[in-house]
């Protein structure tokens, strides 16, 4: 079975934006006039999941019961917040190694996707002002689809994808290798199939080692050509 694609996470793994996330976070908390996050809360609830999802839970767990509607609203604001800030910045936050890597995947003629949990307006943005998007024929957003990692169905939709984009490629699960920085995202990859190179942007090398097929401290420490002879043999 050889390596045919790389699925890519977005948020921590593409652009070091944490910071930027937890703070406007806090801020619709605020705004919404409940209890401001508790420490290790944001870390918990929301790394490496959905804004939807982690929006709901912050509010559920403070006696809040909202409808879907405003859920959705309230995901919208903080996209336009985000926006907002990263056109503050003259510089976008990315994380070295990433321009490298996919050109060596590019050199190898492997597909690209990107699954997130993000809004698709705001991954647009980043990988526009990056200069990347058009290495990225498929991309699975957070509102694509109703789940959030640790749930599998973004990455199985991301096969799908490529495989209407690409008829003959017959790509299957377990020819696939997704970069994903959190837990919740090894959980979902490894639930659809994959194999997962977890890259410790976010969380400690050993947090991650136990749980990915393969563990970096950063993107230009993975050797790909390694990964891929594993994947044929």
């Amino acid at each position: 079975m050889s390596l045919k694609a790389v699925l890519f996470d977005f948020n921590g793994v593409i652009i070091n934006d944490e910071p930027i996330h937890k703070r406007l976070i806090k801020d619709i908390l605020i705004s919404e006039n409940v209890t401001g996050l508790k420490p290790g809360e944001f870390e918990k609830v929301c790394l490496g999941r959905g804004d939807r999802v982690c929006l709901q839970e912050l509010l559920n767990s403070r006696g809040r019961v909202i409808r879907e509607e405003y859920v959705t609203q309230l995901v919208a604001k903080k996209a336009h917040l985000y926006i907002q800030e990263l056109e503050k910045l003259d510089k976008l936050p990315l994380f070295s190694g990433v321009d490298d890597l996919i050109f060596q995947i590019r050199s190898k003629d492997l597909k690209l996707g990107l699954v997130s949990g993000a809004i698709r307006q705001e991954i647009e943005l980043v990988l526009e002002r990056a200069k990347l998007r058009d290495y990225f024929p498929v991309i699975i957003a957070g509102d694509d689809i109703t789940t959030s990692k640790p749930e599998p169905d973004g990455y199985r939709f991301a096969v799908q994808s490529l495989n209407q984009k690409y008829p003959d490629l017959n790509l299957l699960p377990n020819q696939c290798l997704a970069i994903e920085d959190t837990p919740a995202g090894i959980q979902a990859a490894k639930r659809a199939g994959m194999q997962v190179l977890g890259v410790a942007n976010t969380y400690p090398f050993h947090m991650l080692q136990r749980q990915a097929n393969w563990t970096v401290d950063y993107l230009s420490d993975l050797e790909l050509e390694r990964v891929m002879e594993i994947f044929s043999t």
